[in-house]
């Protein structure tokens, strides 16, 4: 038996070094405001509804109080690499950590009348892996087919041949976005953002 049984989930191996997933490198690029998400206050959510990890269809066009949406590009998997130059593209690395921040704030986001959903184009299947593995306590969405990305023009990256979403999170009032958090640094920071919004427009 190897001691990589006894390492915590969170914790992984690659090429014989542990990394931590839940944390992220110093002196990552800081991500700048390109404008690619400059239209997005005042629309309106699109009438789809899409798979997510507790095996049901989201409905965007369900009314509700308030609905926070944050949108991610990819997170890590125990068994799979990152892609190459993951670490050197701006606002890439943190998707771990921002899962987990809004974790441990959902508690307090609910008290504020907010649910929380987490959007990213990996599948169901992919995503159901993180949500076990971060004990996620609120369901996250599989865009796979761009169907949301593309209904309200959300930024985009290429890295390792997969066209990824842009770290941004959305604030969601009676199927309209109020406002929203673009870019997003350090990743795990998006949560404070969220509920301090909530607390000044309930």
């Amino acid at each position: 038996m190897g001691f990589r049984w006894f390492i915590p989930n969170a914790l992984i191996y690659c090429l014989g070094d542990m990394v931590d997933l839940t944390k992220t490198p110093d002196n990552l690029p800081i991500p700048e405001d390109d404008g690619a998400a400059n239209h997005l206050v005042g629309m309106t959510l699109p009438k789809l509804s899409l798979l997510a990890t507790n095996n049901q269809k989201i409905d965007f066009s369900s009314p509700s109080k308030f609905l926070v949406i944050y949108c991610y590009p990819m997170t890590g998997r125990p068994d799979l690499p990152l892609p190459d130059g993951w670490d050197e593209i701006p606002g890439a690395r943190g998707c771990t950590p921002q899962s987990c921040s809004f974790r441990d704030h959902y508690k307090e986001l609910q008290e504020l009348k907010a649910e929380v959903i987490g959007l990213s184009v990996q599948t169901s299947e992919y995503q159901k892996e993180m949500v076990e593995r971060l004990h996620l306590p609120f369901p996250v969405v599989s865009d796979a087919d761009y169907k949301f990305q593309k209904a309200l023009r959300l930024p985009t990256f290429v890295a390792a041949g997969m066209t990824l979403l842009k770290r941004l999170t959305l604030i969601v009032k009676e199927k309209k976005i109020v406002n929203v958090h673009y870019p997003i640094f350090p990743s795990d920071s998006d949560p404070a953002w969220v509920i301090d919004y909530l607390k000044a427009n309930q």
